[in-house]
């Protein structure tokens, strides 16, 4: 069944599009230490609010030249009343490929030195500008990326066993217990879930370290979103379990939880891949949203969403529009998931696509 839907993937021109996108996006955020100019803890104060690098190719005489780039000097526009920077022109800095630069340790175990690309120790490189806090944005947005971009994938490992073993067990057992059951489910899916995870991530501890916040706000966004999916695998489980299969099963003296474990839930995984495959965008979102309202992963660490609070403000909007750019990977991520989640469910369910 894998092989058929990648095969199917990769006739669609949007699904296989998105596709790569993301494997380009995972592979970036899995390489992050090596890529990034800079460590995550790097900070220049001075620097603030940088607009992106230039990189020079052509030298003063019109002629070719290495790639180099020019230090920005910080001025005050008494015309404007803001701050504008120019170029530092009395040296330049040669652009370095795989030359060393700060030290961090890859994947947090191997320490190295080596970055992709980088300058030299007095020079400054920002291919994305810089942040209030002179923090390196392209740094900081694929060391947000891992988080933005895994706890989707985090979640639904908390969720959809959860899911599948309530809905499982209600629709095996019927009568009482499925009643009791979907009750308590119904009164969870009413829980109006932003609001339920704004008031959660607004009594946390404000001593816990961005982990472990990072940890809660997975099991929150877990813990919220079973129910609903527990509902379809019940309504599965009931026009499975007369089947055949099921009696036969049952004859032999298999127990009933394995019955449900064994034979019931696999018959579901259709259903689970579509519904996973289109889970990870909303909680890419949920986690979005937590982290620009300030209740999600805080500073000084990144996440797409407490990169993105900065943009909120008219002036960045306006005169530092690269501080944006996390708001375009979110748009981009989420759209991929989906293109690829339609496509799979044309896939795995024939009637669902309109011919």
């Amino acid at each position: 069944m894998i092989k058929e839907v990648f095969r199917q993937l990769m006739k669609d021109k949007f699904a296989k599009l998105a596709l790569f996108i993301l494997g380009f996006i995972y592979l970036a955020l899995f390489f992050a230490d090596f890529l990034a100019p800079y460590t995550k803890d790097f900070s220049d104060r001075t620097m603030a609010y940088v607009p992106p690098s230039k990189i020079f190719i052509i030298d003063e005489n019109r002629k070719f030249s290495l790639p180099y780039t020019y230090n920005y000097i910080r001025e005050f526009d008494d015309e404007n009343l803001r701050i504008t920077y120019k170029f530092d022109r009395s040296q330049k800095h040669y652009i370095k490929f795989f030359a060393k630069g700060q030290p961090y340790k890859f994947l947090g175990i191997i320490p190295m030195e080596r970055h992709l690309i980088t300058t030299d120790k007095s020079g400054r490189l920002f291919l994305l500008g810089t942040d209030i806090n002179g923090r390196d944005v392209f740094s900081r947005l694929l060391f947000g990326g891992r988080i933005s971009m895994t706890i989707g994938f985090l979640a639904l490992f908390v969720l959809f066993p959860i899911g599948l073993l309530y809905g499982g067990i209600a629709g095996y057992f019927g009568g009482i217990v499925d009643t009791l059951m979907m009750r308590f489910a119904e009164a969870v899916m009413s829980i109006p879930s932003f609001y339920l995870l704004i008031i959660l991530a607004s009594i946390l501890p404000s001593g816990m370290t961005s982990i472990q916040r990072f940890m809660l706000i997975v099991i929150i966004l877990a813990l919220i979103g079973w129910a609903g999916f527990a509902r379809v695998v019940r309504g599965m489980v009931l026009s499975i379990k007369n089947q055949e299969f099921i009696q036969a099963a049952k004859s032999i003296g298999a127990s009933r939880l394995r019955i449900i474990i064994k034979h019931i839930l696999p018959q579901t995984a259709s259903f689970v891949i579509v519904a996973m495959t289109l889970s990870v965008p909303s909680y890419i979102l949920s986690e979005s949203g937590l982290s620009f309202l300030g209740l999600g992963i805080q500073q000084p660490d990144a996440s797409w969403g407490n990169m993105l609070k900065e943009a909120q403000e008219y002036t960045n909007i306006i005169y530092r529009p690269w501080l944006l750019t996390p708001g375009f990977l979110i748009f981009v991520a989420v759209l991929s998931f989906n293109l690829i989640g339609d496509t799979i469910r044309d896939v795995l369910d024939p009637k669902s696509k309109v011919r």
